[in-house]
């Protein structure tokens, strides 16, 4: 189907979830893109589905791929299934979206990619990774060019309240894709990775699972060394404790205010609502689409963000100068002192990741964040996880360089 100035992309979402619910506003706001159906289990998601977008709701995934409405598929479905889901849709000619992470094992990821490749469809993966905010790409193109000479080190810290956010059984359980390797892991890997050229080496790296009834990665620390022989730096806490939000003056990742005096009130907010199990399965299906509750301030429909959105505290170290990502753009420091590079806010409040997705198909360009981009991501996330159960350095075969 054409529009008045180029191609619609009809567009399919398989799991109404959180995700889903948090990337709506950039669909919408996409004049390209039209949302034309959508799956999912509960009842009450489909109807408002139905009623407030007008678009043909079912109860299963098949159904969706089977339509021949839809030219692209959203998959937002629980991490253990987005092998299937995406294989599912590659078959049935639909080209891809996918959430990260891009599946659970390095086998998964190869099938996915092969049956897009069969299929001659676009997959686009890593929704909303913090490795594409615009900062961290002028940080990459400042790197690249050599402006502050060769690249030494980069290091980037988050600590936040992942961990006491209503969860899934499933959520809470690293074989199924659960815990903060998998769920948050990718975010910084993909920033270390799209800054350093994207060639790793190897990883060293420890986890925490400190806590009994949430009995999966809540922490981790590891480091990155590139083939150049630049090294990286990466934590992350989910353990509701400290938040590295206070190094951006109480903003936001998605820009909206929090208050100083919140540190814990996550987890006090989890014991308060329920005692875990299938309650809280029910408490986090009602943050997602066709839900009662809204997690967290984010831009309006169609309008820029205030400021950039961000993750934790990171700073990346050149011969001549270091650089951060800040909520204007980048900040330089130097010889001559510090200066800010301000960096044009994006028209899409998700990262640009709709328009990648529709200019990738319209005009068959390459894909950024592509299957092989993020196998290898995810490569780095299981060797996090076999170093910290071995205690000892893991090699890395899969790696890709990032595509300038």
């Amino acid at each position: 189907m054409r529009g008045e100035t180029g191609p619609i992309l009809r567009l399919g979402i398989a799991g109404l979830g959180q995700a889903a619910a948090a990337t709506l506003p950039e669909i919408l706001a996409h004049p390209r893109v039209q949302l034309v159906a959508a799956a999912d289990t509960r009842p009450e998601a489909r109807a408002q589905f139905e009623r407030e977008l007008e678009g043909q709701a079912y109860a299963e995934v098949e159904q969706l791929c089977a339509d021949p409405e839809v030219d692209a598929i959203y998959v937002a479905t629980p991490h253990q299934l987005h092998a299937p889901h995406t294989i599912m849709a590659a078959e049935a000619g639909k080209h891809v979206l996918l959430e990260k992470p891009m599946a659970l094992t390095l086998a998964d990821c190869d099938a996915m990619i092969a049956a897009a490749d069969r299929a001659g469809v676009h997959l686009l993966v890593g929704r909303g990774s913090h490795g594409f905010d615009a900062p961290i790409l002028a940080i990459r193109e400042i790197v690249r060019v050599g402006e502050l000479g060769r690249l030494g080190m980069i290091h980037t810290w988050h600590y936040g309240d992942f961990l006491y956010r209503p969860r899934t059984p499933a959520e809470l359980d690293t074989s199924q894709g659960g815990g903060v390797m998998f769920n948050q892991g990718p975010h910084q890997i993909d920033m270390v990775r799209v800054i350093g050229g994207g060639m790793l080496r190897s990883v060293r790296a420890m986890t925490g699972n400190w806590d009994p009834a949430r009995s999966t990665e809540g922490a981790f620390a590891c480091y990155l060394e590139f083939e150049d022989g630049a090294g990286a730096t990466i934590v992350y806490s989910g353990y509701d404790h400290f938040d590295t939000d206070e190094y951006h003056g109480w903003i936001g990742t998605y820009g909206g205010t929090k208050r100083p005096d919140h540190h814990g009130a996550t987890r006090r907010s989890l014991r308060a609502m329920t005692s875990g199990g299938e309650a809280e399965a029910l408490i986090k299906a009602s943050f997602g689409y066709g839900g009662t509750r809204k997690r967290e301030e984010r831009p309006v429909l169609g309008a820029a963000p205030r400021q950039h959105v961000h993750w934790g505290v990171t700073v990346v170290s050149c011969e001549r100068g270091d650089l951060r990502p800040s909520l204007r753009g980048v900040d330089i420091f130097d010889d001559d002192g510090r200066r800010e590079v301000v960096v044009p806010l994006p028209r899409e409040t998700g990262g640009g990741v709709i328009a990648e997705l529709y200019d990738g198909i319209s005009t068959d360009r390459p894909i950024k964040r592509d299957g092989r981009w993020e196998k290898a991501t995810l490569e780095v996330c299981l060797a996090v996880l076999e170093s910290a159960h071995e205690r000892r350095e893991v090699y890395l075969t899969h790696q890709v360089p990032t595509r300038d």
